[in-house]
């Protein structure tokens, strides 16, 4: 089993993929973390859409991936940036999946988050993105899923200062029948968002953001930090209410941030956690024993491929999440909504591949070895 890649300047080189995967199985639910997993859409690659028409979703196979997170354990945290909301699925699409997803959890016993934003509105007033938010808030309660208040480009374009954030969040936590998760979503993952909570200074931005909270506690389960800022979300989530809790959304230094210190730990809502899943939880249980070494020896080395997949432009890492549930044999293509498959790079796809091998991330090492094969073939590489 050998394979030619890609290499620097466009030279081949030959890589030996490894011939058994990484032993990793279903096991008892987490006690230490709670951990939700950004799950990805599976497009459907028979239907006749541009990249500018409504996503065409295959179904069977985006519940069925569900299923597989839900059997490790991990929460799903649905529509949100992973399922490339705002990035090829809309608002309908995302209104469906929601729906779909809910009622999947429901009927297996997992864990569910879905995401709430303005996407069905590309701007509007304050009183218009707050009644887009109080709609998508509506649908994710009556599903029975728990509500994620995703930071919004129409929010980011209307408000003229830090109290207009305070007024719109504000209104949406009062009413809100169950505690959400605060999300902040930088704008090195949407750059429409830059300047999120009034100001471009992270310093106040964080103010703002720590504001919100702290006039309504009890409404918010938690936060999502996605700024890949190890330290502001230390610093944050050391500045928390009690029993508010931080799900670290940086996949640059997650296993540091989970493991913790003296003075507290992040839980885990992150994107890499879709190729990582199982081996994700099987490090997370091992943390459950008071193991922080064997948990970090099992997550630390797979920072590399997350900062490989997450490199800028990095709102395009989740081209390299659906390439590597493709290779994984979670679904049968590789074809994104929105044609987002194009938005990497062949040596980037190689290298993708060479580093999730080397971590036994694939069920069947052949079957990642003959697709990556295939795609290398269509960009004229012959083994």
């Amino acid at each position: 089993m050998t394979i030619r890649l890609p290499g620097a300047g466009g030279a081949l080189r030959t890589y030996e993929p490894r011939t058994e995967p990484l032993a990793v199985a279903p096991g008892t639910p987490f006690t230490s973390r709670t951990v939700f997993s950004a799950a990805h859409v599976v497009a459907d690659p028979f239907a006749d859409v541009s990249p500018d028409s409504p996503a065409a979703v295959d179904w069977d196979a985006t519940l069925a991936f569900r299923r597989h997170l839900w059997s490790h354990g991990l929460g799903v945290a649905e529509a949100m940036d992973t399922a490339q909301r705002g990035m090829g699925l809309d608002w309908a699409g995302a209104a469906e999946l929601i729906r779909r997803s809910a009622a999947e959890a429901k009927s297996v016993g997992g864990r569910i988050a879905c995401g709430v934003g303005t996407d069905q509105i590309a701007s509007g007033s304050l009183a218009e993105v707050r009644a887009a938010y109080e709609e998508q808030l509506a649908l994710v309660e009556e599903s029975g899923a728990q509500a994620i208040l995703m930071a919004s480009r129409a929010l980011a374009a209307a408000a003229s200062s830090p109290e207009d954030y305070l007024e719109v969040y504000g209104h949406l936590l009062r009413q809100a029948a169950e505690p959400v998760v605060l999300h902040w979503l930088g704008p090195m993952f949407d750059p429409a968002l830059e300047g999120y909570w009034g100001s471009a200074d992270l310093d106040a931005a964080t103010d703002t953001f720590l504001d919100v909270i702290a006039a309504h506690p009890d409404k918010v389960d938690g936060i999502k930090v996605s700024l890949l800022d190890a330290q502001r979300e230390i610093d944050i989530r050391r500045r928390l209410p009690k029993g508010v809790r931080c799900y670290t959304g940086d996949d640059f230094n997650y296993p540091e941030l989970i493991a913790g210190d003296e003075q507290g730990f992040s839980h885990a809502l992150l994107g890499i956690f879709d190729p990582l899943g199982p081996l994700a939880a099987q490090a997370v249980r091992v943390l459950d024993t008071g193991d922080v070494r064997g948990f970090r020896d099992l997550l630390d080395p797979t920072v590399g491929l997350s900062r490989h997949l997450f490199q800028t432009p990095t709102r395009f890492y989740k081209t390299g999440v659906v390439f590597l549930a493709w290779l994984a044999g979670h679904q049968s293509h590789f074809t994104m909504v929105g044609g987002l498959q194009s938005a990497r790079s062949l040596p980037h796809f190689a290298t993708a591949y060479e580093l999730a091998d080397g971590l036994g991330l694939f069920p069947d090492p052949k079957l990642a070895e003959e697709r990556m094969k295939t795609l290398l073939s269509v960009y004229g590489v012959n083994q």
